[in-house]
């Protein structure tokens, strides 16, 4: 007997009688396993929280019976859910959906939900659906498919890899144009900061005492007093044209 045949006929375990044969122990101890694993089974099958709401409820078939009733419904149920979740399956956009698995998973969990109610399946309209639903960025690559291949001979999964393949090669582009602009503006920073600091060494510079001026913050050459240099000003010697002027103006 499998599980399916213990749950729909939910016989009962009857009681040993006493001095047992070996064949009828044998066959008790499989009937009481075969239950058990029939409610194991529903267990596993259901969340944790649905399964406070059914652990006080004695055989499988009650068990049973009680989530068929609870989670599937009447025939009439049955039919407004699987036109839910067809006007949901229609309703969906790509926008609204993060990445191309993300929206293969979203369909293919409705696709299940109808198969569960018991109804036909649309399969092959969710590679219909992920078609019309996809962003303009994704024509080439769909156009580049229809140009290889007839896409009706093309599996779910490979549309989803191919689909997926392209998202992360753009991925790849954008995150490298970007990582390009950042070594672009701190090559920039760093040129002007170099520059900056050779500008400021160069202002803090010093140089050995100069005999006519005693100054050492610039070079012999630069020297506003320099004994040798004549003012073409006054005609004097000992300092430039500009200090001549400004002693003048004072």
């Amino acid at each position: 007997m499998d599980l399916w045949e213990a749950l729909e006929e939910d016989y009962d375990v009857p009681f040993l009688l006493v001095n047992p044969t070996m064949n009828q122990l044998k066959t008790h101890k499989e009937n009481k396993t075969i239950k058990s694993k029939v409610k194991a089974c529903l267990f596993s099958a259901v969340s944790s929280k649905i399964s406070t709401r059914i652990m006080n409820l004695g055989s499988g078939k009650e068990i049973w019976d009680y989530l068929k009733k609870e989670y599937q419904g009447n025939e009439k149920t049955k039919n407004m859910q699987v036109l839910n979740l067809i006007k949901e399956f229609e309703m969906m956009k790509m926008k609204e959906i993060k990445t191309i698995k993300d929206c293969f998973d979203k369909l293919k969990g409705i696709v299940n939900k109808v198969r569960l109610l018991g109804k036909d399946s649309f399969d092959d309209r969710v590679m219909q659906k992920i078609l019309v639903t996809l962003p303009e960025k994704y024509e080439s690559k769909i156009s580049s498919l229809k140009e290889s291949k007839d896409l009706s001979s093309i599996s779910l999964a490979e549309l989803v890899n191919a689909l997926q393949a392209l998202k992360q090669r753009r991925n790849i582009r954008q995150e490298a144009s970007v990582e390009g602009a950042f070594r672009a503006k701190f090559e920039k920073l760093e040129g002007k900061k170099k520059k900056d600091n050779t500008s400021n060494n160069n202002n803090n510079e010093t140089y050995p005492p100069f005999p006519d001026c005693k100054k050492i913050n610039h070079l012999p050459k630069k020297c506003w007093w320099r004994l040798d240099v004549k003012c073409r000003k006054c005609g004097n010697i000992g300092r430039r044209e500009w200090i001549c002027k400004s002693q003048q103006h004072e």
